[in-house]
């Protein structure tokens, strides 16, 4: 398991669904006839994805933590939107899910750094290229491995709520391999452990565009944040469009 079993209560609180990031998907959907069709992979507790369903999208949600899918489902009111969540990983979506169906497929909170093969990763991409539809979009997120690169240990900005602090940093190891190792640390002080060792994959904007080339994707754009600001080597994260 990746991590964030121990992060369930307060998952909410430290991913929410940002105005920015409401605003910025409304955006990329608008040449899209409705209802558009989403697909979320790492969809967490399903925040956004409820939001986008009683938007009238039509949303699929991919967890492969059962605590978060758990959440996810229990967060629904009605049965009559159209919004599934399965317990899957990406690894398997191209088993189970329907092939050129989707309009966007979007990674939220940095998942894909969990992808930590290099042949794994050229399969992810290859996998979305294979379930999106026709001028569909795949929609990643990653920290700014350009910024965050210092070795041995390079830590990535506190994400934090009233209740709780979620500290983050990147080890690397001698051979290279990075790992991320999250704690959390409650009002109280309590020191609880998200992540230990989990080893991810370093992803950067050539990276990206090599990969999507390769399966077939020919359009980038990138940007520093939701609010669609310029991706520069000093930007905490980047978010990138692929068509």
């Amino acid at each position: 398991m990746e991590f964030y079993e121990n992060i369930a209560e307060y998952y909410d609180e430290l991913y929410p669904a940002s105005d920015d990031m409401k605003s910025f998907y409304a955006e990329e959907g608008k040449e899209y006839v409705a209802p558009i069709k989403y697909l979320s992979i790492g969809c967490g507790t399903g925040t956004f994805e409820h939001f986008l369903a009683k938007e009238g999208a039509d949303v699929t949600g991919l967890e492969t933590v059962p605590s978060l899918i758990e959440s996810a489902n229990r967060k629904r009111r009605t049965q009559l939107m159209a919004l599934r969540f399965f317990q899957m990983s990406s690894l398997e979506m191209c088993r189970f899910l329907g092939k050129s169906f989707y309009n966007i497929i979007f990674i939220p909170d940095n998942r894909i750094i969990f992808t930590h093969d290099s042949t794994l990763m050229a399969k992810f991409f290859y996998d979305c290229r294979q379930l999106l539809a026709p001028e569909g979009k795949l929609v990643l997120t990653v920290p700014n491995f350009q910024k965050f690169s210092a070795s041995p240990v390079a830590k990535l900005p506190v994400r934090e709520s009233i209740r709780v602090r979620l500290f983050s940093k990147i080890k690397t190891e001698a051979d290279g391999r990075k790992y991320l190792v999250q704690d959390l640390e409650t009002g109280n002080g309590k020191k609880i452990s998200v992540t230990e060792n989990a080893e991810i994959f370093p992803l950067t904007k050539n990276q990206i565009e090599q990969y999507a080339k390769e399966v077939g994707f020919t359009k980038f754009r990138f940007y520093g944040n939701y609010s669609r600001g310029d991706f520069t080597s000093d930007s905490d994260e980047l978010i990138v469009v692929i068509s």
